[in-house]
């Protein structure tokens, strides 16, 4: 069994930054997490979960949605053990809730899909 445990989340005014970390623990071979890609959604109250930034092999490969290209930076810890989001000139259309996924089989992409596991969500706000 694979945990996900996300942190760092709140609330800050536009402009402002927040970095948000995802705690990864459990199986490690097989169907774990270790490898393969992970990767960042956000739910926004009444929206649908929208695919943020994802990463495999310590940044081999990594790729952003265009709302947060150039803003947001994912990154991971050399054991695969804690995977990180730095939001940068947030804005208020960021507010959602925040969620690791980890496991993704088919590299790294944005499709929900592909993640096996995942964490229960940290909160940001972005207030104008």
């Amino acid at each position: 069994q694979v945990q996900l445990v996300e942190s760092g989340g709140g609330s800050v005014e536009a402009g402002g930054s927040l970095t948000l970390s995802c705690a990864a623990s459990g199986a490690t071979s097989g169907i774990g997490y270790r490898g393969k890609a992970m990767s960042w959604f956000r739910q926004a109250p009444g929206k649908g979960r929208e695919g943020v930034s994802c990463i495999v092999g310590h940044g081999t490969q990594i790729f952003y949605a265009d709302s947060v290209k150039g803003r947001f930076t994912i990154s991971q810890d050399s054991a695969d053990n804690t995977l990180y989001l730095r939001m940068n000139n947030l804005k208020p259309e960021d507010t959602a809730m925040y969620f690791c996924a980890a496991g993704g089989e088919w590299g790294c992409t944005l499709s929900a899909s592909n993640y096996a596991y995942w964490g229960q969500g940290t909160q940001v706000t972005v207030s104008a």
